[in-house]
C-alpha cells in the first residue's frame, strides 16, 4: 500500500500523530524537494528520541516533483511489501500527485490522506465561507478562463496562478482588462500552514512583494465598489465594475463595450422620455442621463430589490431618473408616459408582447432598440417592427477583450449580441 499524505507549507511539522507514525514506518519515503532535504534529520531526531527503532535504516528517499521518475521504485515496494509513504502538498486528488498515482498505479493499493487545500486554508484565513466560491487554474494553461470566469462576476474566485507566466501579476492585468479592480478585494496568500506564511490585500495599483513565494494563490472576493464622484468618472462607457450589483447575480448587466453601441443606437436626443425595460442594475439608461440630461428616464425592472439598486447606481453617477418601477413588461408600462426612446432588455417568453406593445405607444419618429443573444429571437422580432412600418436594421457586436499571454496579449471574447433597431416614420407636418 502507498500511503499518501497530505502537507500543508509547514510540511512534517503540520502532520497529525496517524500520519506522523505512517511516516516513521517507511521504508521507502518520496515528498516534493522543497521537503526531501529535511526529512533524513528529522527521521535521526525521531529514532533519536526513541519513536523510531535504534535498529531501524533510514528509509530510501526520493524526490517525487517528476513523477514518472518514481514508478520504477514505487512498484518494486509495493510488489516487496515495503512500507511506501509518499508526502504531497495540500489534498493530493486536488490538482495534486493523486490523478497521475491514480492513471498508474491500482486504486486497491492506493491510500489518501488529505490535508486541506490551499484554497480551503485561504477562505479559513479571511474567516469566510467558501461553499459559494468559485476556482480556476492557470498552472500551464492560457489566461482566457480567468477573463471568462469574470464575465459571470463571481462572489469570490480563487485563482491557483502559475509563477512562470506572471502569477499574480497576471491575475491583475486581466481583472484591469475586465474593468473589474473596484469590484473585487485581491488577496494574496503565501505558504499557507507554514509558519512563515503572509495573507495580505493589496489595493489596485500597490506594487507585489518583490519576495512573492512561489507557493501561493489569489483569492478575489466580490465587494461593492467605492464610492466615486460623479464629475470625475468619463461621460460614458464606465467600467462594469463601477456599477452596484445583485448579491446573487452580480453578472447581470450589459457589458461595457455593448453599453456603448446601444446608447448609440437610441440616438438619444436632448429631451423626451427614455424607457428602459428589463433594466437589470440600470447600466444604459442611467449613463444616457449622463450624455442628455434633459430627457426623462423610466427604468422598469421585473426582480425583486432592483429599484433601490438602480436608484443607488443612479446617485453613484449623479443622474436622477423620472421614476424607477419594479414590474413585469408589458402590464406594467400602461403607467408610464408615451416613450420617444425604448431599449428592450432581458429576454422572456413576454417580450413580443412587450415590443408589441412599446409600438402601440411610441411616438412618431421614435426608436426602439432590442439587444439579444439568439438569431431565433431575432427571427421573432424583426416582423412586428416591419409590419409597424419601422425602419429597421440589424448588427452583430462582438467584443474582444486583451488578455495577458506569454509576455504578450491575447484577445477574449464576449459573448457576441444581435442589436435589432427600429425607427418609425417621423410624424407629417
Amino acid at each position: 500500500m502507498l500511503e499518501v499524505i497530505g502537507t500543508d507549507a509547514g510540511g512534517l511539522a503540520g502532520l497529525v500523530p496517524p500520519s506522523l507514525a505512517l511516516v516513521r514506518a517507511a521504508q521507502l519515503l518520496l515528498a516534493p524537494a522543497r521537503l526531501l532535504a529535511e526529512l533524513e534529520p528529522w527521521w535521526r531526531a525521531e529514532q533519536a528520541a526513541g519513536r523510531i527503532s535504534a535498529g531501524s535504516p533510514c528509509p530510501q528517499l526520493l524526490a517525487s516533483d517528476r513523477p514518472e521518475l518514481i514508478f520504477g521504485a514505487v512498484e518494486q515496494a509495493l510488489a516487496a511489501g515495503r512500507p511506501a509513504v509518499l508526502l504531497a502538498s495540500g489534498d493530493p486528488l486536488w490538482f495534486g500527485i493523486g490523478r497521475l498515482l491514480l492513471q498508474r498505479l491500482p486504486a486497491a493499493q492506493l491510500r489518501f490522506h488529505p490535508a486541506p487545500s490551499s484554497l480551503q486554508l485561504a477562505f479559513a484565513r479571511l474567516g469566510r465561507p467558501w461553499q459559494d466560491a468559485s476556482w480556476i487554474s492557470l498552472h500551464g494553461r492560457d489566461p482566457e478562463p480567468l477573463a471568462t470566469a469574470l464575465q459571470k462576476r463571481p462572489s469570490a474566485l480563487a485563482v491557483l496562478t502559475d509563477p512562470s507566466r506572471g502569477g499574480p501579476e497576471e491575475v491583475r492585468r486581466i481583472l484591469a482588462a475586465s474593468g473589474l479592480e473596484a469590484a473585487y478585494a485581491f488577496w494574496l496568500c503565501e505558504r499557507l500552514g507554514h509558519p512563515a506564511e503572509r495573507v495580505q490585500r493589496l489595493a489596485p495599483g500597490a506594487p507585489l512583494p518583490l519576495d512573492c513565494d512561489p507557493l501561493h494563490l489569489v483569492l478575489l472576493i466580490a465587494e461593492p465598489p467605492a464610492p466615486v464622484t460623479p464629475a470625475s468618472l468619463p461621460l460614458f462607457g464606465l467600467d462594469d465594475g463601477l456599477f452596484l450589483q445583485h448579491d446573487d447575480r452580480p453578472g447581470l448587466m450589459t457589458k461595457r463595450e455593448v453599453r456603448i453601441q446601444l446608447l448609440a443606437d437610441l440616438e438619444l436626443p436632448e429631451a423626451g422620455v427614455l424607457w428602459d425595460i428589463g433594466a437589470g442594475v440600470g447600466s444604459v439608461g442611467l449613463e444616457a442621463l449622463r450624455l442628455r440630461p434633459g430627457l426623462k428616464l423610466w427604468a422598469l425592472e421585473a426582480r425583486g430589490g432592483s429599484a433601490a439598486l438602480i436608484a443607488a447606481n443612479a446617485q453613484r453617477l449623479g443622474v436622477e431618473p423620472a421614476g424607477i418601477s419594479e414590474g413585469r413588461a408589458p402590464e406594467a408600462l400602461a403607467q408610464l408616459p408615451d416613450p420617444d426612446r425604448v431599449l428592450i432588455g432581458g429576454g422572456g417568453r413576454e417580450r413580443a408582447a412587450v415590443l408589441a406593445a412599446v409600438l402601440q405607444r411610441l411616438r412618431p419618429g421614435g426608436v426602439v432598440v432590442i439587444p439579444l443573444a439568439t438569431l431565433e429571437a431575432l427571427a421573432e422580432l424583426r416582423p412586428p417592427l416591419e409590419r409597424a412600418g419601422c425602419a429597421v436594421a440589424v448588427a452583430q457586436l462582438q467584443a474582444w477583450r486583451g488578455a495577458p499571454l506569454a509576455g504578450g496579449t491575447r484577445l477574449a471574447p464576449l459573448n457576441p449580441v444581435l442589436v435589432l433597431k427600429g425607427r418609425l416614420p417621423a410624424a407629417a407636418d
